[in-house]
């Protein structure tokens, strides 16, 4: 039996919806980073980008757990000495949910050319509504 290696042009990229209404940031993100890997589909493989498109709603509703909207720190720096920044998971939350829930599942995927391309198939709205009805996106249980 011959083992069969996915290419870039006969993938077919499928649409699904998430509510990230009450669901814990970690394992909301772990689901999202298999499913744009295409780790669900039989014909994964990990050189070629598999994965479907994930939109996620109502990202200002997500839930953290302990105390970590408190302790938990997200740094950027400018390049400059002394340019560090930091913010909580709080203030990000409040300022930019859409960001926070990125940034969780940026983190899980893998540090190469092919992750920039998958985190580009993630679409995370604040709120209920978003603009890609037309793909006629599936719900995604988690």
């Amino acid at each position: 039996m011959k083992t069969e290696v996915a290419k870039k042009e006969t993938v077919n990229h499928k649409w699904f919806v998430v509510d990230a209404e009450n669901v814990v940031l970690g394992r909301l993100a772990t689901q999202i980073a298999g499913v744009l890997r295409g780790k669900h589909k039989p014909i994964f493989t990990p050189s070629v980008d598999t994965g479907d498109f994930v939109v996620i709603i109502n990202a200002e509703k997500i839930a953290l757990t302990g105390n970590k909207v408190a302790d938990k720190m997200y740094y950027s720096h400018s390049g400059y000495p002394g340019g560090i920044k930091s913010t909580t998971a709080g203030e990000l939350l409040a300022k930019k949910p859409e960001e926070l829930i990125r940034k969780a599942v940026k983190g899980m995927l893998p540090k190469n050319k092919l992750a920039r391309h998958m985190i580009k198939k993630l679409k995370v709205y604040s709120g209920s509504a978003h603009p890609h009805e037309a793909q006629q996106p599936t719900q995604l249980t988690l």
